[in-house]
């Protein structure tokens, strides 16, 4: 699930391909944002230079963002709780669930937006609520 609406763009052609797919050839990555250089750290070059190359080949490109999912041990380690207390969570509906066949899968953001929920209850002298 995307938070943010995919966009898609046409490839290039002709000359436009051409001189893109040359200066990809030096596999050296600087973004100009808002007249600034800014360097771009490993796996954004990778992405950008994925999408751009794709493009200089004529390729119709559909860029989008894709949400962490986490097994529910996953989650329950990020939390620190135990694997059937995050269980008992998802099923009572307090933690947002998604399944995949059988398998349960936890957005990060839900599992960070319970813990704040929790820390603002210990903040306020409210004792946090406690699932059986």
């Amino acid at each position: 699930m995307s938070q943010h609406s995919p966009r898609t763009t046409p490839g290039l052609s002709g000359r436009d391909a051409e001189l893109l797919t040359e200066a990809l050839a030096s596999r050296d990555v600087t973004v100009f944002v808002d007249g600034t250089a800014v360097r771009l750290p490993g796996p954004a070059q990778d992405a950008v230079l994925d999408l751009l190359s794709r493009l200089a080949r004529g390729e119709t490109v559909t860029v989008t963002s894709a949400e962490e999912l986490l097994s529910t041990s996953q989650a329950a380690a990020l939390a620190g709780i135990s694997h059937t207390y995050m269980r008992n969570l998802t099923t009572q509906g307090v933690i947002p669930v998604q399944y995949r066949g059988t398998h349960r899968r936890i957005r990060v953001a839900d599992v960070r937006s319970w813990l704040a929920g929790r820390e603002r209850s210990d903040d306020d002298g409210a004792p946090a609520r406690e699932l059986s």
